[in-house]
């Protein structure tokens, strides 16, 4: 009786110790690659305008640009589109358009900006 009462007590110990596996959320680090965002190149080229760099051959590479960023979101595209047609009609002014055009490709995360 005695060893059956140990076994008992011996196995709902264990179980007690063990639980039920580990406890908690497992974190986890996912890395984002910005070679997947087709509004990477344009927003780097866009801040080098912004802090002075002037036009240069780079802007051979804007349709190209353009076309990319329409495959993904053809509002942003639009955007880019008539914001860099904006730049290479004024190139004296490229600085302040750069800074303008980044605010609207800026990333949005979904979230409206409509809440009272």
């Amino acid at each position: 009786m005695i060893r059956a009462w140990s076994r008992a007590v011996g196995c709902g110990l264990a179980v007690w110790l063990a639980g039920c596996g580990p406890t908690g959320v497992k974190e986890q680090d996912i890395e984002v690659k910005a070679s997947n965002d087709p509004l990477n190149e344009p927003r780097s080229v866009l801040k080098r305008y912004a802090d002075g760099q002037p036009l240069g051959s780079e802007v051979t590479t804007f349709p190209y640009m353009v076309e990319q960023v329409k495959k993904a979101d053809p509002q942003r595209g639009e955007v880019l589109e008539k914001g860099l047609a904006d730049i290479q009609k004024s190139p004296a002014e490229r600085s302040a358009k750069a800074k303008e055009l980044l605010k609207k490709l800026a990333p949005s995360m979904g979230i409206s900006n409509d809440n009272p």
